[in-house]
């Protein structure tokens, strides 16, 4: 069966994710999670692409980006999984032992208002909604630890917001999302739908020829 197309506009946000194969561990260690920032940092500056936060966890990572043109975010992601895939696998030494990810990485378009905040939360806390750490900002290998405790050319890697955070974006950041908020992104995951309110929903899904009877809201139609 082909694969069916999916959005690659230029000047969206999107939510970005990918699991390790049969969900296994990828990120061993402090050498493991440093190789991935590494190389993530060579691909925003290979295709310029504006990286607006991140969370690398032990089996997966998530990505909220900003591309530019239309066909910045295929290119960006191949390389950064391609890449990643070779590099590690050497390290390791397991070449020719298998696939390091379940599959393709999944893309899901984000409105920038409100709902993009929402959204960067829930990957801002992935570390203390597992338990990992007890606040946010103290799992290294993410976007707020960058921002509150890296270097200044650390903080380089990333773009700024469409939408400032306000004040108490820490306090809120550490507070336990609620359950429609938590419900409602991974609905956007599981059916691969935009994330955002109802109408703007509707407006992508129209623009994009997405198509609601395939897994759900926002798959794309065969063809389009």
């Amino acid at each position: 069966m082909p694969r069916l197309a999916r959005v690659d506009a230029g000047d969206y946000i999107y939510h970005v994710l990918n699991r390790a194969n049969a969900r296994v561990r990828i990120f061993d260690n402090k050498k493991d999670y440093q190789q991935f920032e590494e190389i993530l940092e060579e691909a925003i500056e290979k295709y310029k692409m504006r990286l607006l936060a991140y969370c690398v966890m032990p089996n997966h990572w998530h990505l909220v980006v900003h591309p530019q043109n239309d066909g910045d975010l295929s290119q960006f992601m191949g390389w950064l999984t391609n890449t990643h895939t070779r590099r590690w696998h050497a390290q390791k030494e397991t070449i020719g032992q298998g696939h390091l990810y379940q599959g393709r990485y999944k893309a899901f378009l984000v409105q920038d208002d409100i709902y993009f905040l929402t959204l960067v939360r829930y990957v801002e806390r992935n570390a203390k909604r597992a338990n990992i750490v007890e606040k946010a900002e103290d799992w290294k290998w993410s976007s707020v630890w960058r921002r509150e405790n890296g270097s200044d050319e650390q903080k380089k890697l990333l773009s700024i917001w469409p939408i400032p955070p306000g004040r108490g974006y820490l306090t809120w950041l550490n507070k336990p999302q609620t359950e429609d908020e938590e419900k409602s992104i991974q609905r956007s995951v599981l059916k691969s739908m935009p994330f955002g309110e109802p109408e703007w929903q509707s407006t992508m899904i129209q623009r994009f020829g997405l198509d609601q009877t395939v897994r759900g809201v926002g798959r794309p139609r065969n063809g389009g």
